[in-house]
């Protein structure tokens, strides 16, 4: 299989061209709010480092003039007083301007990081659908910081060599206007060299996120089907793999260095020029001025030389860490959060749980098969719907509707009569407790993964009255005993998505979790799929008691384990192609009595 077979992961595309650089930037602002003295006192500092930039050459005029005349009345100790004096003042306005700026941009950071993680918790589902979760990772965590440090570390350069310009400009003309203008005509194509490689590094810089993003997404697909890979020996057509992306991102962080590194010399050829320029008129006007005031001249020109190729290798992380920022907030602006309506539930009180599917279709994309369609159910309270069929006939499509994780595309599903678009989103997803087949685990104790949710922190897992609702939660699940054997016991922790339990204790653990929050409508997807026979008996006896007086949805493709529902839907191609209890539906002799047969005699 070659490399591009392997399609990587949907990454969003931002133009190359970027809007004015004041555009760009004010977008920042909103996180910025708090960070601003940290930003004055920054520049106070660089303005205090670059006005005792031209106090060098100024030192030297009068050392030259007189120091060197044999006039006794010279201090002889005012120059190097004068010099400590100076370097002490730079070394402490340096460690200013940079600690300020240090304060400033990680208060930024964290604002920026904080409202990304937030719109991670409450964006459309649609996002995880788009994005890998190597990219989103990629953002939030790291981009953003070192977004961040590029950019605070590019403007404090800016504003400090720019200021160090202004400063020793000023003292050029000071010193000798005409030749000063000499150094300014030149002025305008340091700016053409810096907007074109600021431009390029640009380009260059967002292709690098979107390379950095297909190397990761390889590396998470390796790290999460790291069985699969070596049970099919595919370690090669992976690594060719991962060559691929990895030397594409080489060549692109190779393009960005040579973008960036050809700003300098163009830079420092000018400055040269310029200064050639300089010497040359200041030979041709001998006898105009002083000694001491030419080498204060040219070397207040030299040390232009040095902010002016800063300036210019300021483009590279400026571009960088604007670009880096720019994808957290586009991850921001283009996922707004999920929108519910105003209904709630009364403090204290308890839905019937009647669910009522009233013509649902879904359709992922407009030009492809609809994944659901002319769904007609009821649910009465209390009741147990089974869903039946076929892999990909659309059972577990259809119970991802009722918490909102997918959207209907016409028809309406209803909660105790209430449409669920005009349901809070949180107070909907209070109404339910599920037990998937893929089971999420954190990486904390135990008991934290029991009680998931609101009332969850240390304080509350102490409590008392919680703890033992844990325990009773684990022992209708059949796995209080295992926990007691832990070393820590309920505060055991389960290590990264229950590494440290298997398949079934991983399993019986999510249903302690659905047990403990006692919603009044349970959805089970192949709820026992991970048990053997003895541990599902058990649990099939606990489930059993906990959909007593509840709305239960099954799904399941043991037909054994819904017997004693009320009520079962025969689902095959996205639609429900017989409806019945389980005894009817046998009766019928159509699919449901088929899927009954061809199992249990192949159990048999």
């Amino acid at each position: 299989m070659t490399e591009s077979s392997h399609p990587e992961h949907d990454t969003p595309k931002r133009p190359a061209d970027a809007p004015p650089w004041r555009v760009r930037v004010a977008r920042l602002r909103p996180f910025a709010r708090g960070s601003m003295p940290g930003v004055w006192a920054a520049a106070a500092a660089a303005a205090v480092g670059a006005a005792t930039e031209p106090l060098i050459p100024a030192l030297l005029k009068p050392l030259l003039d007189n120091g060197f005349s044999g006039q006794g009345d010279f201090p002889l100790w005012a120059v190097p007083v004068a010099l400590l004096g100076l370097f002490f003042v730079r070394g402490l306005a340096s460690f200013v301007a940079n600690y300020a700026l240090a304060w400033s941009t990680n208060r930024v950071v964290l604002s920026l990081r904080a409202a990304l993680f937030d719109r991670l918790l409450d964006a459309n589902p649609s996002l995880y659908a788009r994005n890998s979760a190597s990219a989103l990772t990629n953002t939030v965590v790291y981009e953003v910081q070192q977004g961040a440090q590029q950019l605070g570390g590019a403007v404090l350069g800016i504003v400090r060599d720019g200021l160090t310009i202004v400063a020793l400009l000023a003292y050029l003309l000071w010193l000798n206007w005409g030749l000063t203008l000499m150094v300014l005509l030149l002025a305008p194509a340091v700016a053409a060299v810096m907007r074109t490689v600021s431009r390029r590094l640009r380009r260059l810089a967002v292709a690098g996120q979107e390379a950095t993003d297909r190397l990761a997404y390889v590396v998470e697909e390796n790290v999460l089907a790291w069985r699969i890979v070596r049970l099919h020996a595919a370690q090669t057509g992976q690594r060719r793999r991962f060559e691929h992306q990895s030397l594409s991102l080489r060549s692109l962080m190779l393009k960005s260095v040579a973008a960036s590194a050809i700003s300098s010399p163009l830079t420092q050829m000018l400055a040269a020029v310029a200064l050639s320029g300089v010497i040359t008129a200041a030979l041709w006007q001998q006898g105009q001025g002083t000694v001491g005031g030419f080498v204060a001249f040219v070397t207040a020109m030299l040390l232009l030389v040095a902010p002016l190729k800063h300036l210019s290798d300021a483009t590279a992380p400026l571009a960088r860490g604007l670009a880096a920022l720019e994808r957290g907030l586009d991850l921001l602006e283009a996922n707004p959060p999920e929108q519910g309506g105003h209904h709630v539930v009364a403090p204290g009180s308890r839905l019937k749980g009647d669910l009522e599917f009233v013509g649902v279709g879904l359709q992922y994309r407009a030009e492809g098969p609809p994944a659901l369609r002319d769904i007609d159910l009821r649910v009465a309270p209390g009741q147990t719907l089974a869903l039946v069929g076929p892999s990909g006939s659309g059972k577990t499509t259809l119970v991802q509707l009722l918490p909102r994780f997918l959207d209907v595309s016409q028809g309406e599903i209803r909660l105790d009569g209430v449409s669920l678009k005009d349901w809070n989103l949180q107070n909907l997803r209070e109404q339910f407790a599920l037990v998937s087949q893929d089971v999420v685990l954190f990486n904390d104790s135990v008991a934290a993964n029991v009680a998931l949710g609101p009332g969850s922190s240390s304080a509350d897992l102490n409590d008392p009255g919680v703890r033992e609702r844990i325990r009773q939660a684990l022992l209708d699940a059949q796995l209080m005993d295992f926990v007691d054997a832990l070393p820590q016991g309920l505060d055991t922790a389960v290590g990264h998505n229950g590494a440290r339990l298997s398949g079934g204790q991983r399993q019986r653990l999510a249903i302690a979790r659905a047990l403990y929050k006692d919603a009044p409508v349970l959805i089970l997807d192949e709820a026992t799929s991970a048990l053997d026979s003895e541990s599902e008996r058990a649990v099939q006896a606990a489930l059993e008691r906990l959909m007593q007086g509840r709305t239960t949805i099954v799904i399941a493709h043991r037909l054994s384990t819904i017997e004693h529902a009320d009520r079962v839907a025969v689902l095959a191609d996205g639609r429900v192609v017989e409806h019945g209890s389980p005894q009817e539906l046998l009766a019928a002799h159509g699919l449901y009595a088929r899927l009954h047969a061809l199992q249990f005699r192949t159990e048999a």
